[in-house]
């Protein structure tokens, strides 16, 4: 039942966020496609370089790539890049795309950046955990992810004050669902 599931869902073989000079951010394969390191930083690389005198500041761009169709999209000195299979829907995986740049424009506080993204390196791991799981999209609203990666982050026992904005949120929803379910 399970690879009946993994041959007709949606799949994406890698996350890629790289800065702007083509040197990794935060990336996750799930796919063998790429099965050294070697071979990861020369796709990165070559991706990155033919991809860097696009403009994908506004709309995401799409394009193909060694047989895969790569959708990315670029925030201020962040390039952020989903990779399906040659045969994969691009507006799928262009809603993965963008629900990921949502999710870490609101994790960062719309401070999309790279210095700001590695600080916060733990949070857009953990969207890229809540995006995809195993090559397989398990969720696109960016911010569910953000909310869900908010919470998990968060110290239960920290103050409300020493909270962030979107964590006083999430905790503030997490108490008002359960006072409702009683």
């Amino acid at each position: 039942m399970a690879n009946f599931y993994r041959d007709t869902c949606p799949t994406i073989k890698n996350i890629l966020l790289l800065d702007s000079e083509g040197k990794r951010v935060a990336v996750k394969y799930y796919s063998d496609d790429w099965p050294t390191n070697s071979a990861k930083s020369a796709f990165e690389k070559s991706l990155f370089t033919k991809t860097q005198k696009t403009n994908a500041r506004s709309e995401a761009e799409i394009t193909m790539f060694d047989s895969n169709v790569v959708v990315y999209k670029f925030i201020q000195d962040l390039h952020f890049f989903v990779t399906g299979g040659d045969e994969e829907n691009e507006l799928i995986l262009a809603t993965a795309l963008q629900g990921f740049v949502d999710a870490v424009s609101l994790l960062l506080r719309n401070n999309v950046e790279k210095m700001e993204a590695l600080e916060n390196l733990d949070l857009i791991l953990l969207c890229l955990d809540e995006i995809v799981d195993g090559g397989m999209i398990l969720e696109t609203d960016g911010s569910i992810i953000a909310g869900k990666v908010a919470t998990h982050s968060m110290d239960d026992g920290a103050p409300l004050a020493e909270q962030t904005i979107s964590q006083a949120l999430a905790t503030a929803r997490e108490h008002l669902t359960r006072s409702l379910l009683r």
